[in-house]
């Protein structure tokens, strides 16, 4: 088994695992709204830190050089 595979394995494991916490975190503890409530958090930062991010981006950088012309130059013949 490759390196790659391996980590590839160890993914898909570890994936595995996490639904099945955080399955059990949710439907059979007395965490399940504090879970959620995290859940929910995470997921809403996340956007709007990657929207936020976007913003902040498109605020400070410069806009592009205009392109001048995107017509060939027209050659010359001898002749």
């Amino acid at each position: 088994m490759g390196k790659d595979q391996a980590t590839g394995a160890l993914i898909l494991v570890a994936s595995i695992v996490g639904i099945l916490v955080y399955g059990w975190l949710v439907f059979l503890t007395g965490w399940s709204m504090l879970v959620l409530q995290l859940t929910g958090f995470v997921a809403i930062t996340g956007i709007l830190g990657i929207l936020s991010w976007i913003g902040y981006t498109l605020a400070t950088t410069s806009p592009p050089q205009p392109i001048e012309s995107m017509e060939p130059e027209p050659t010359q013949r001898d002749g």
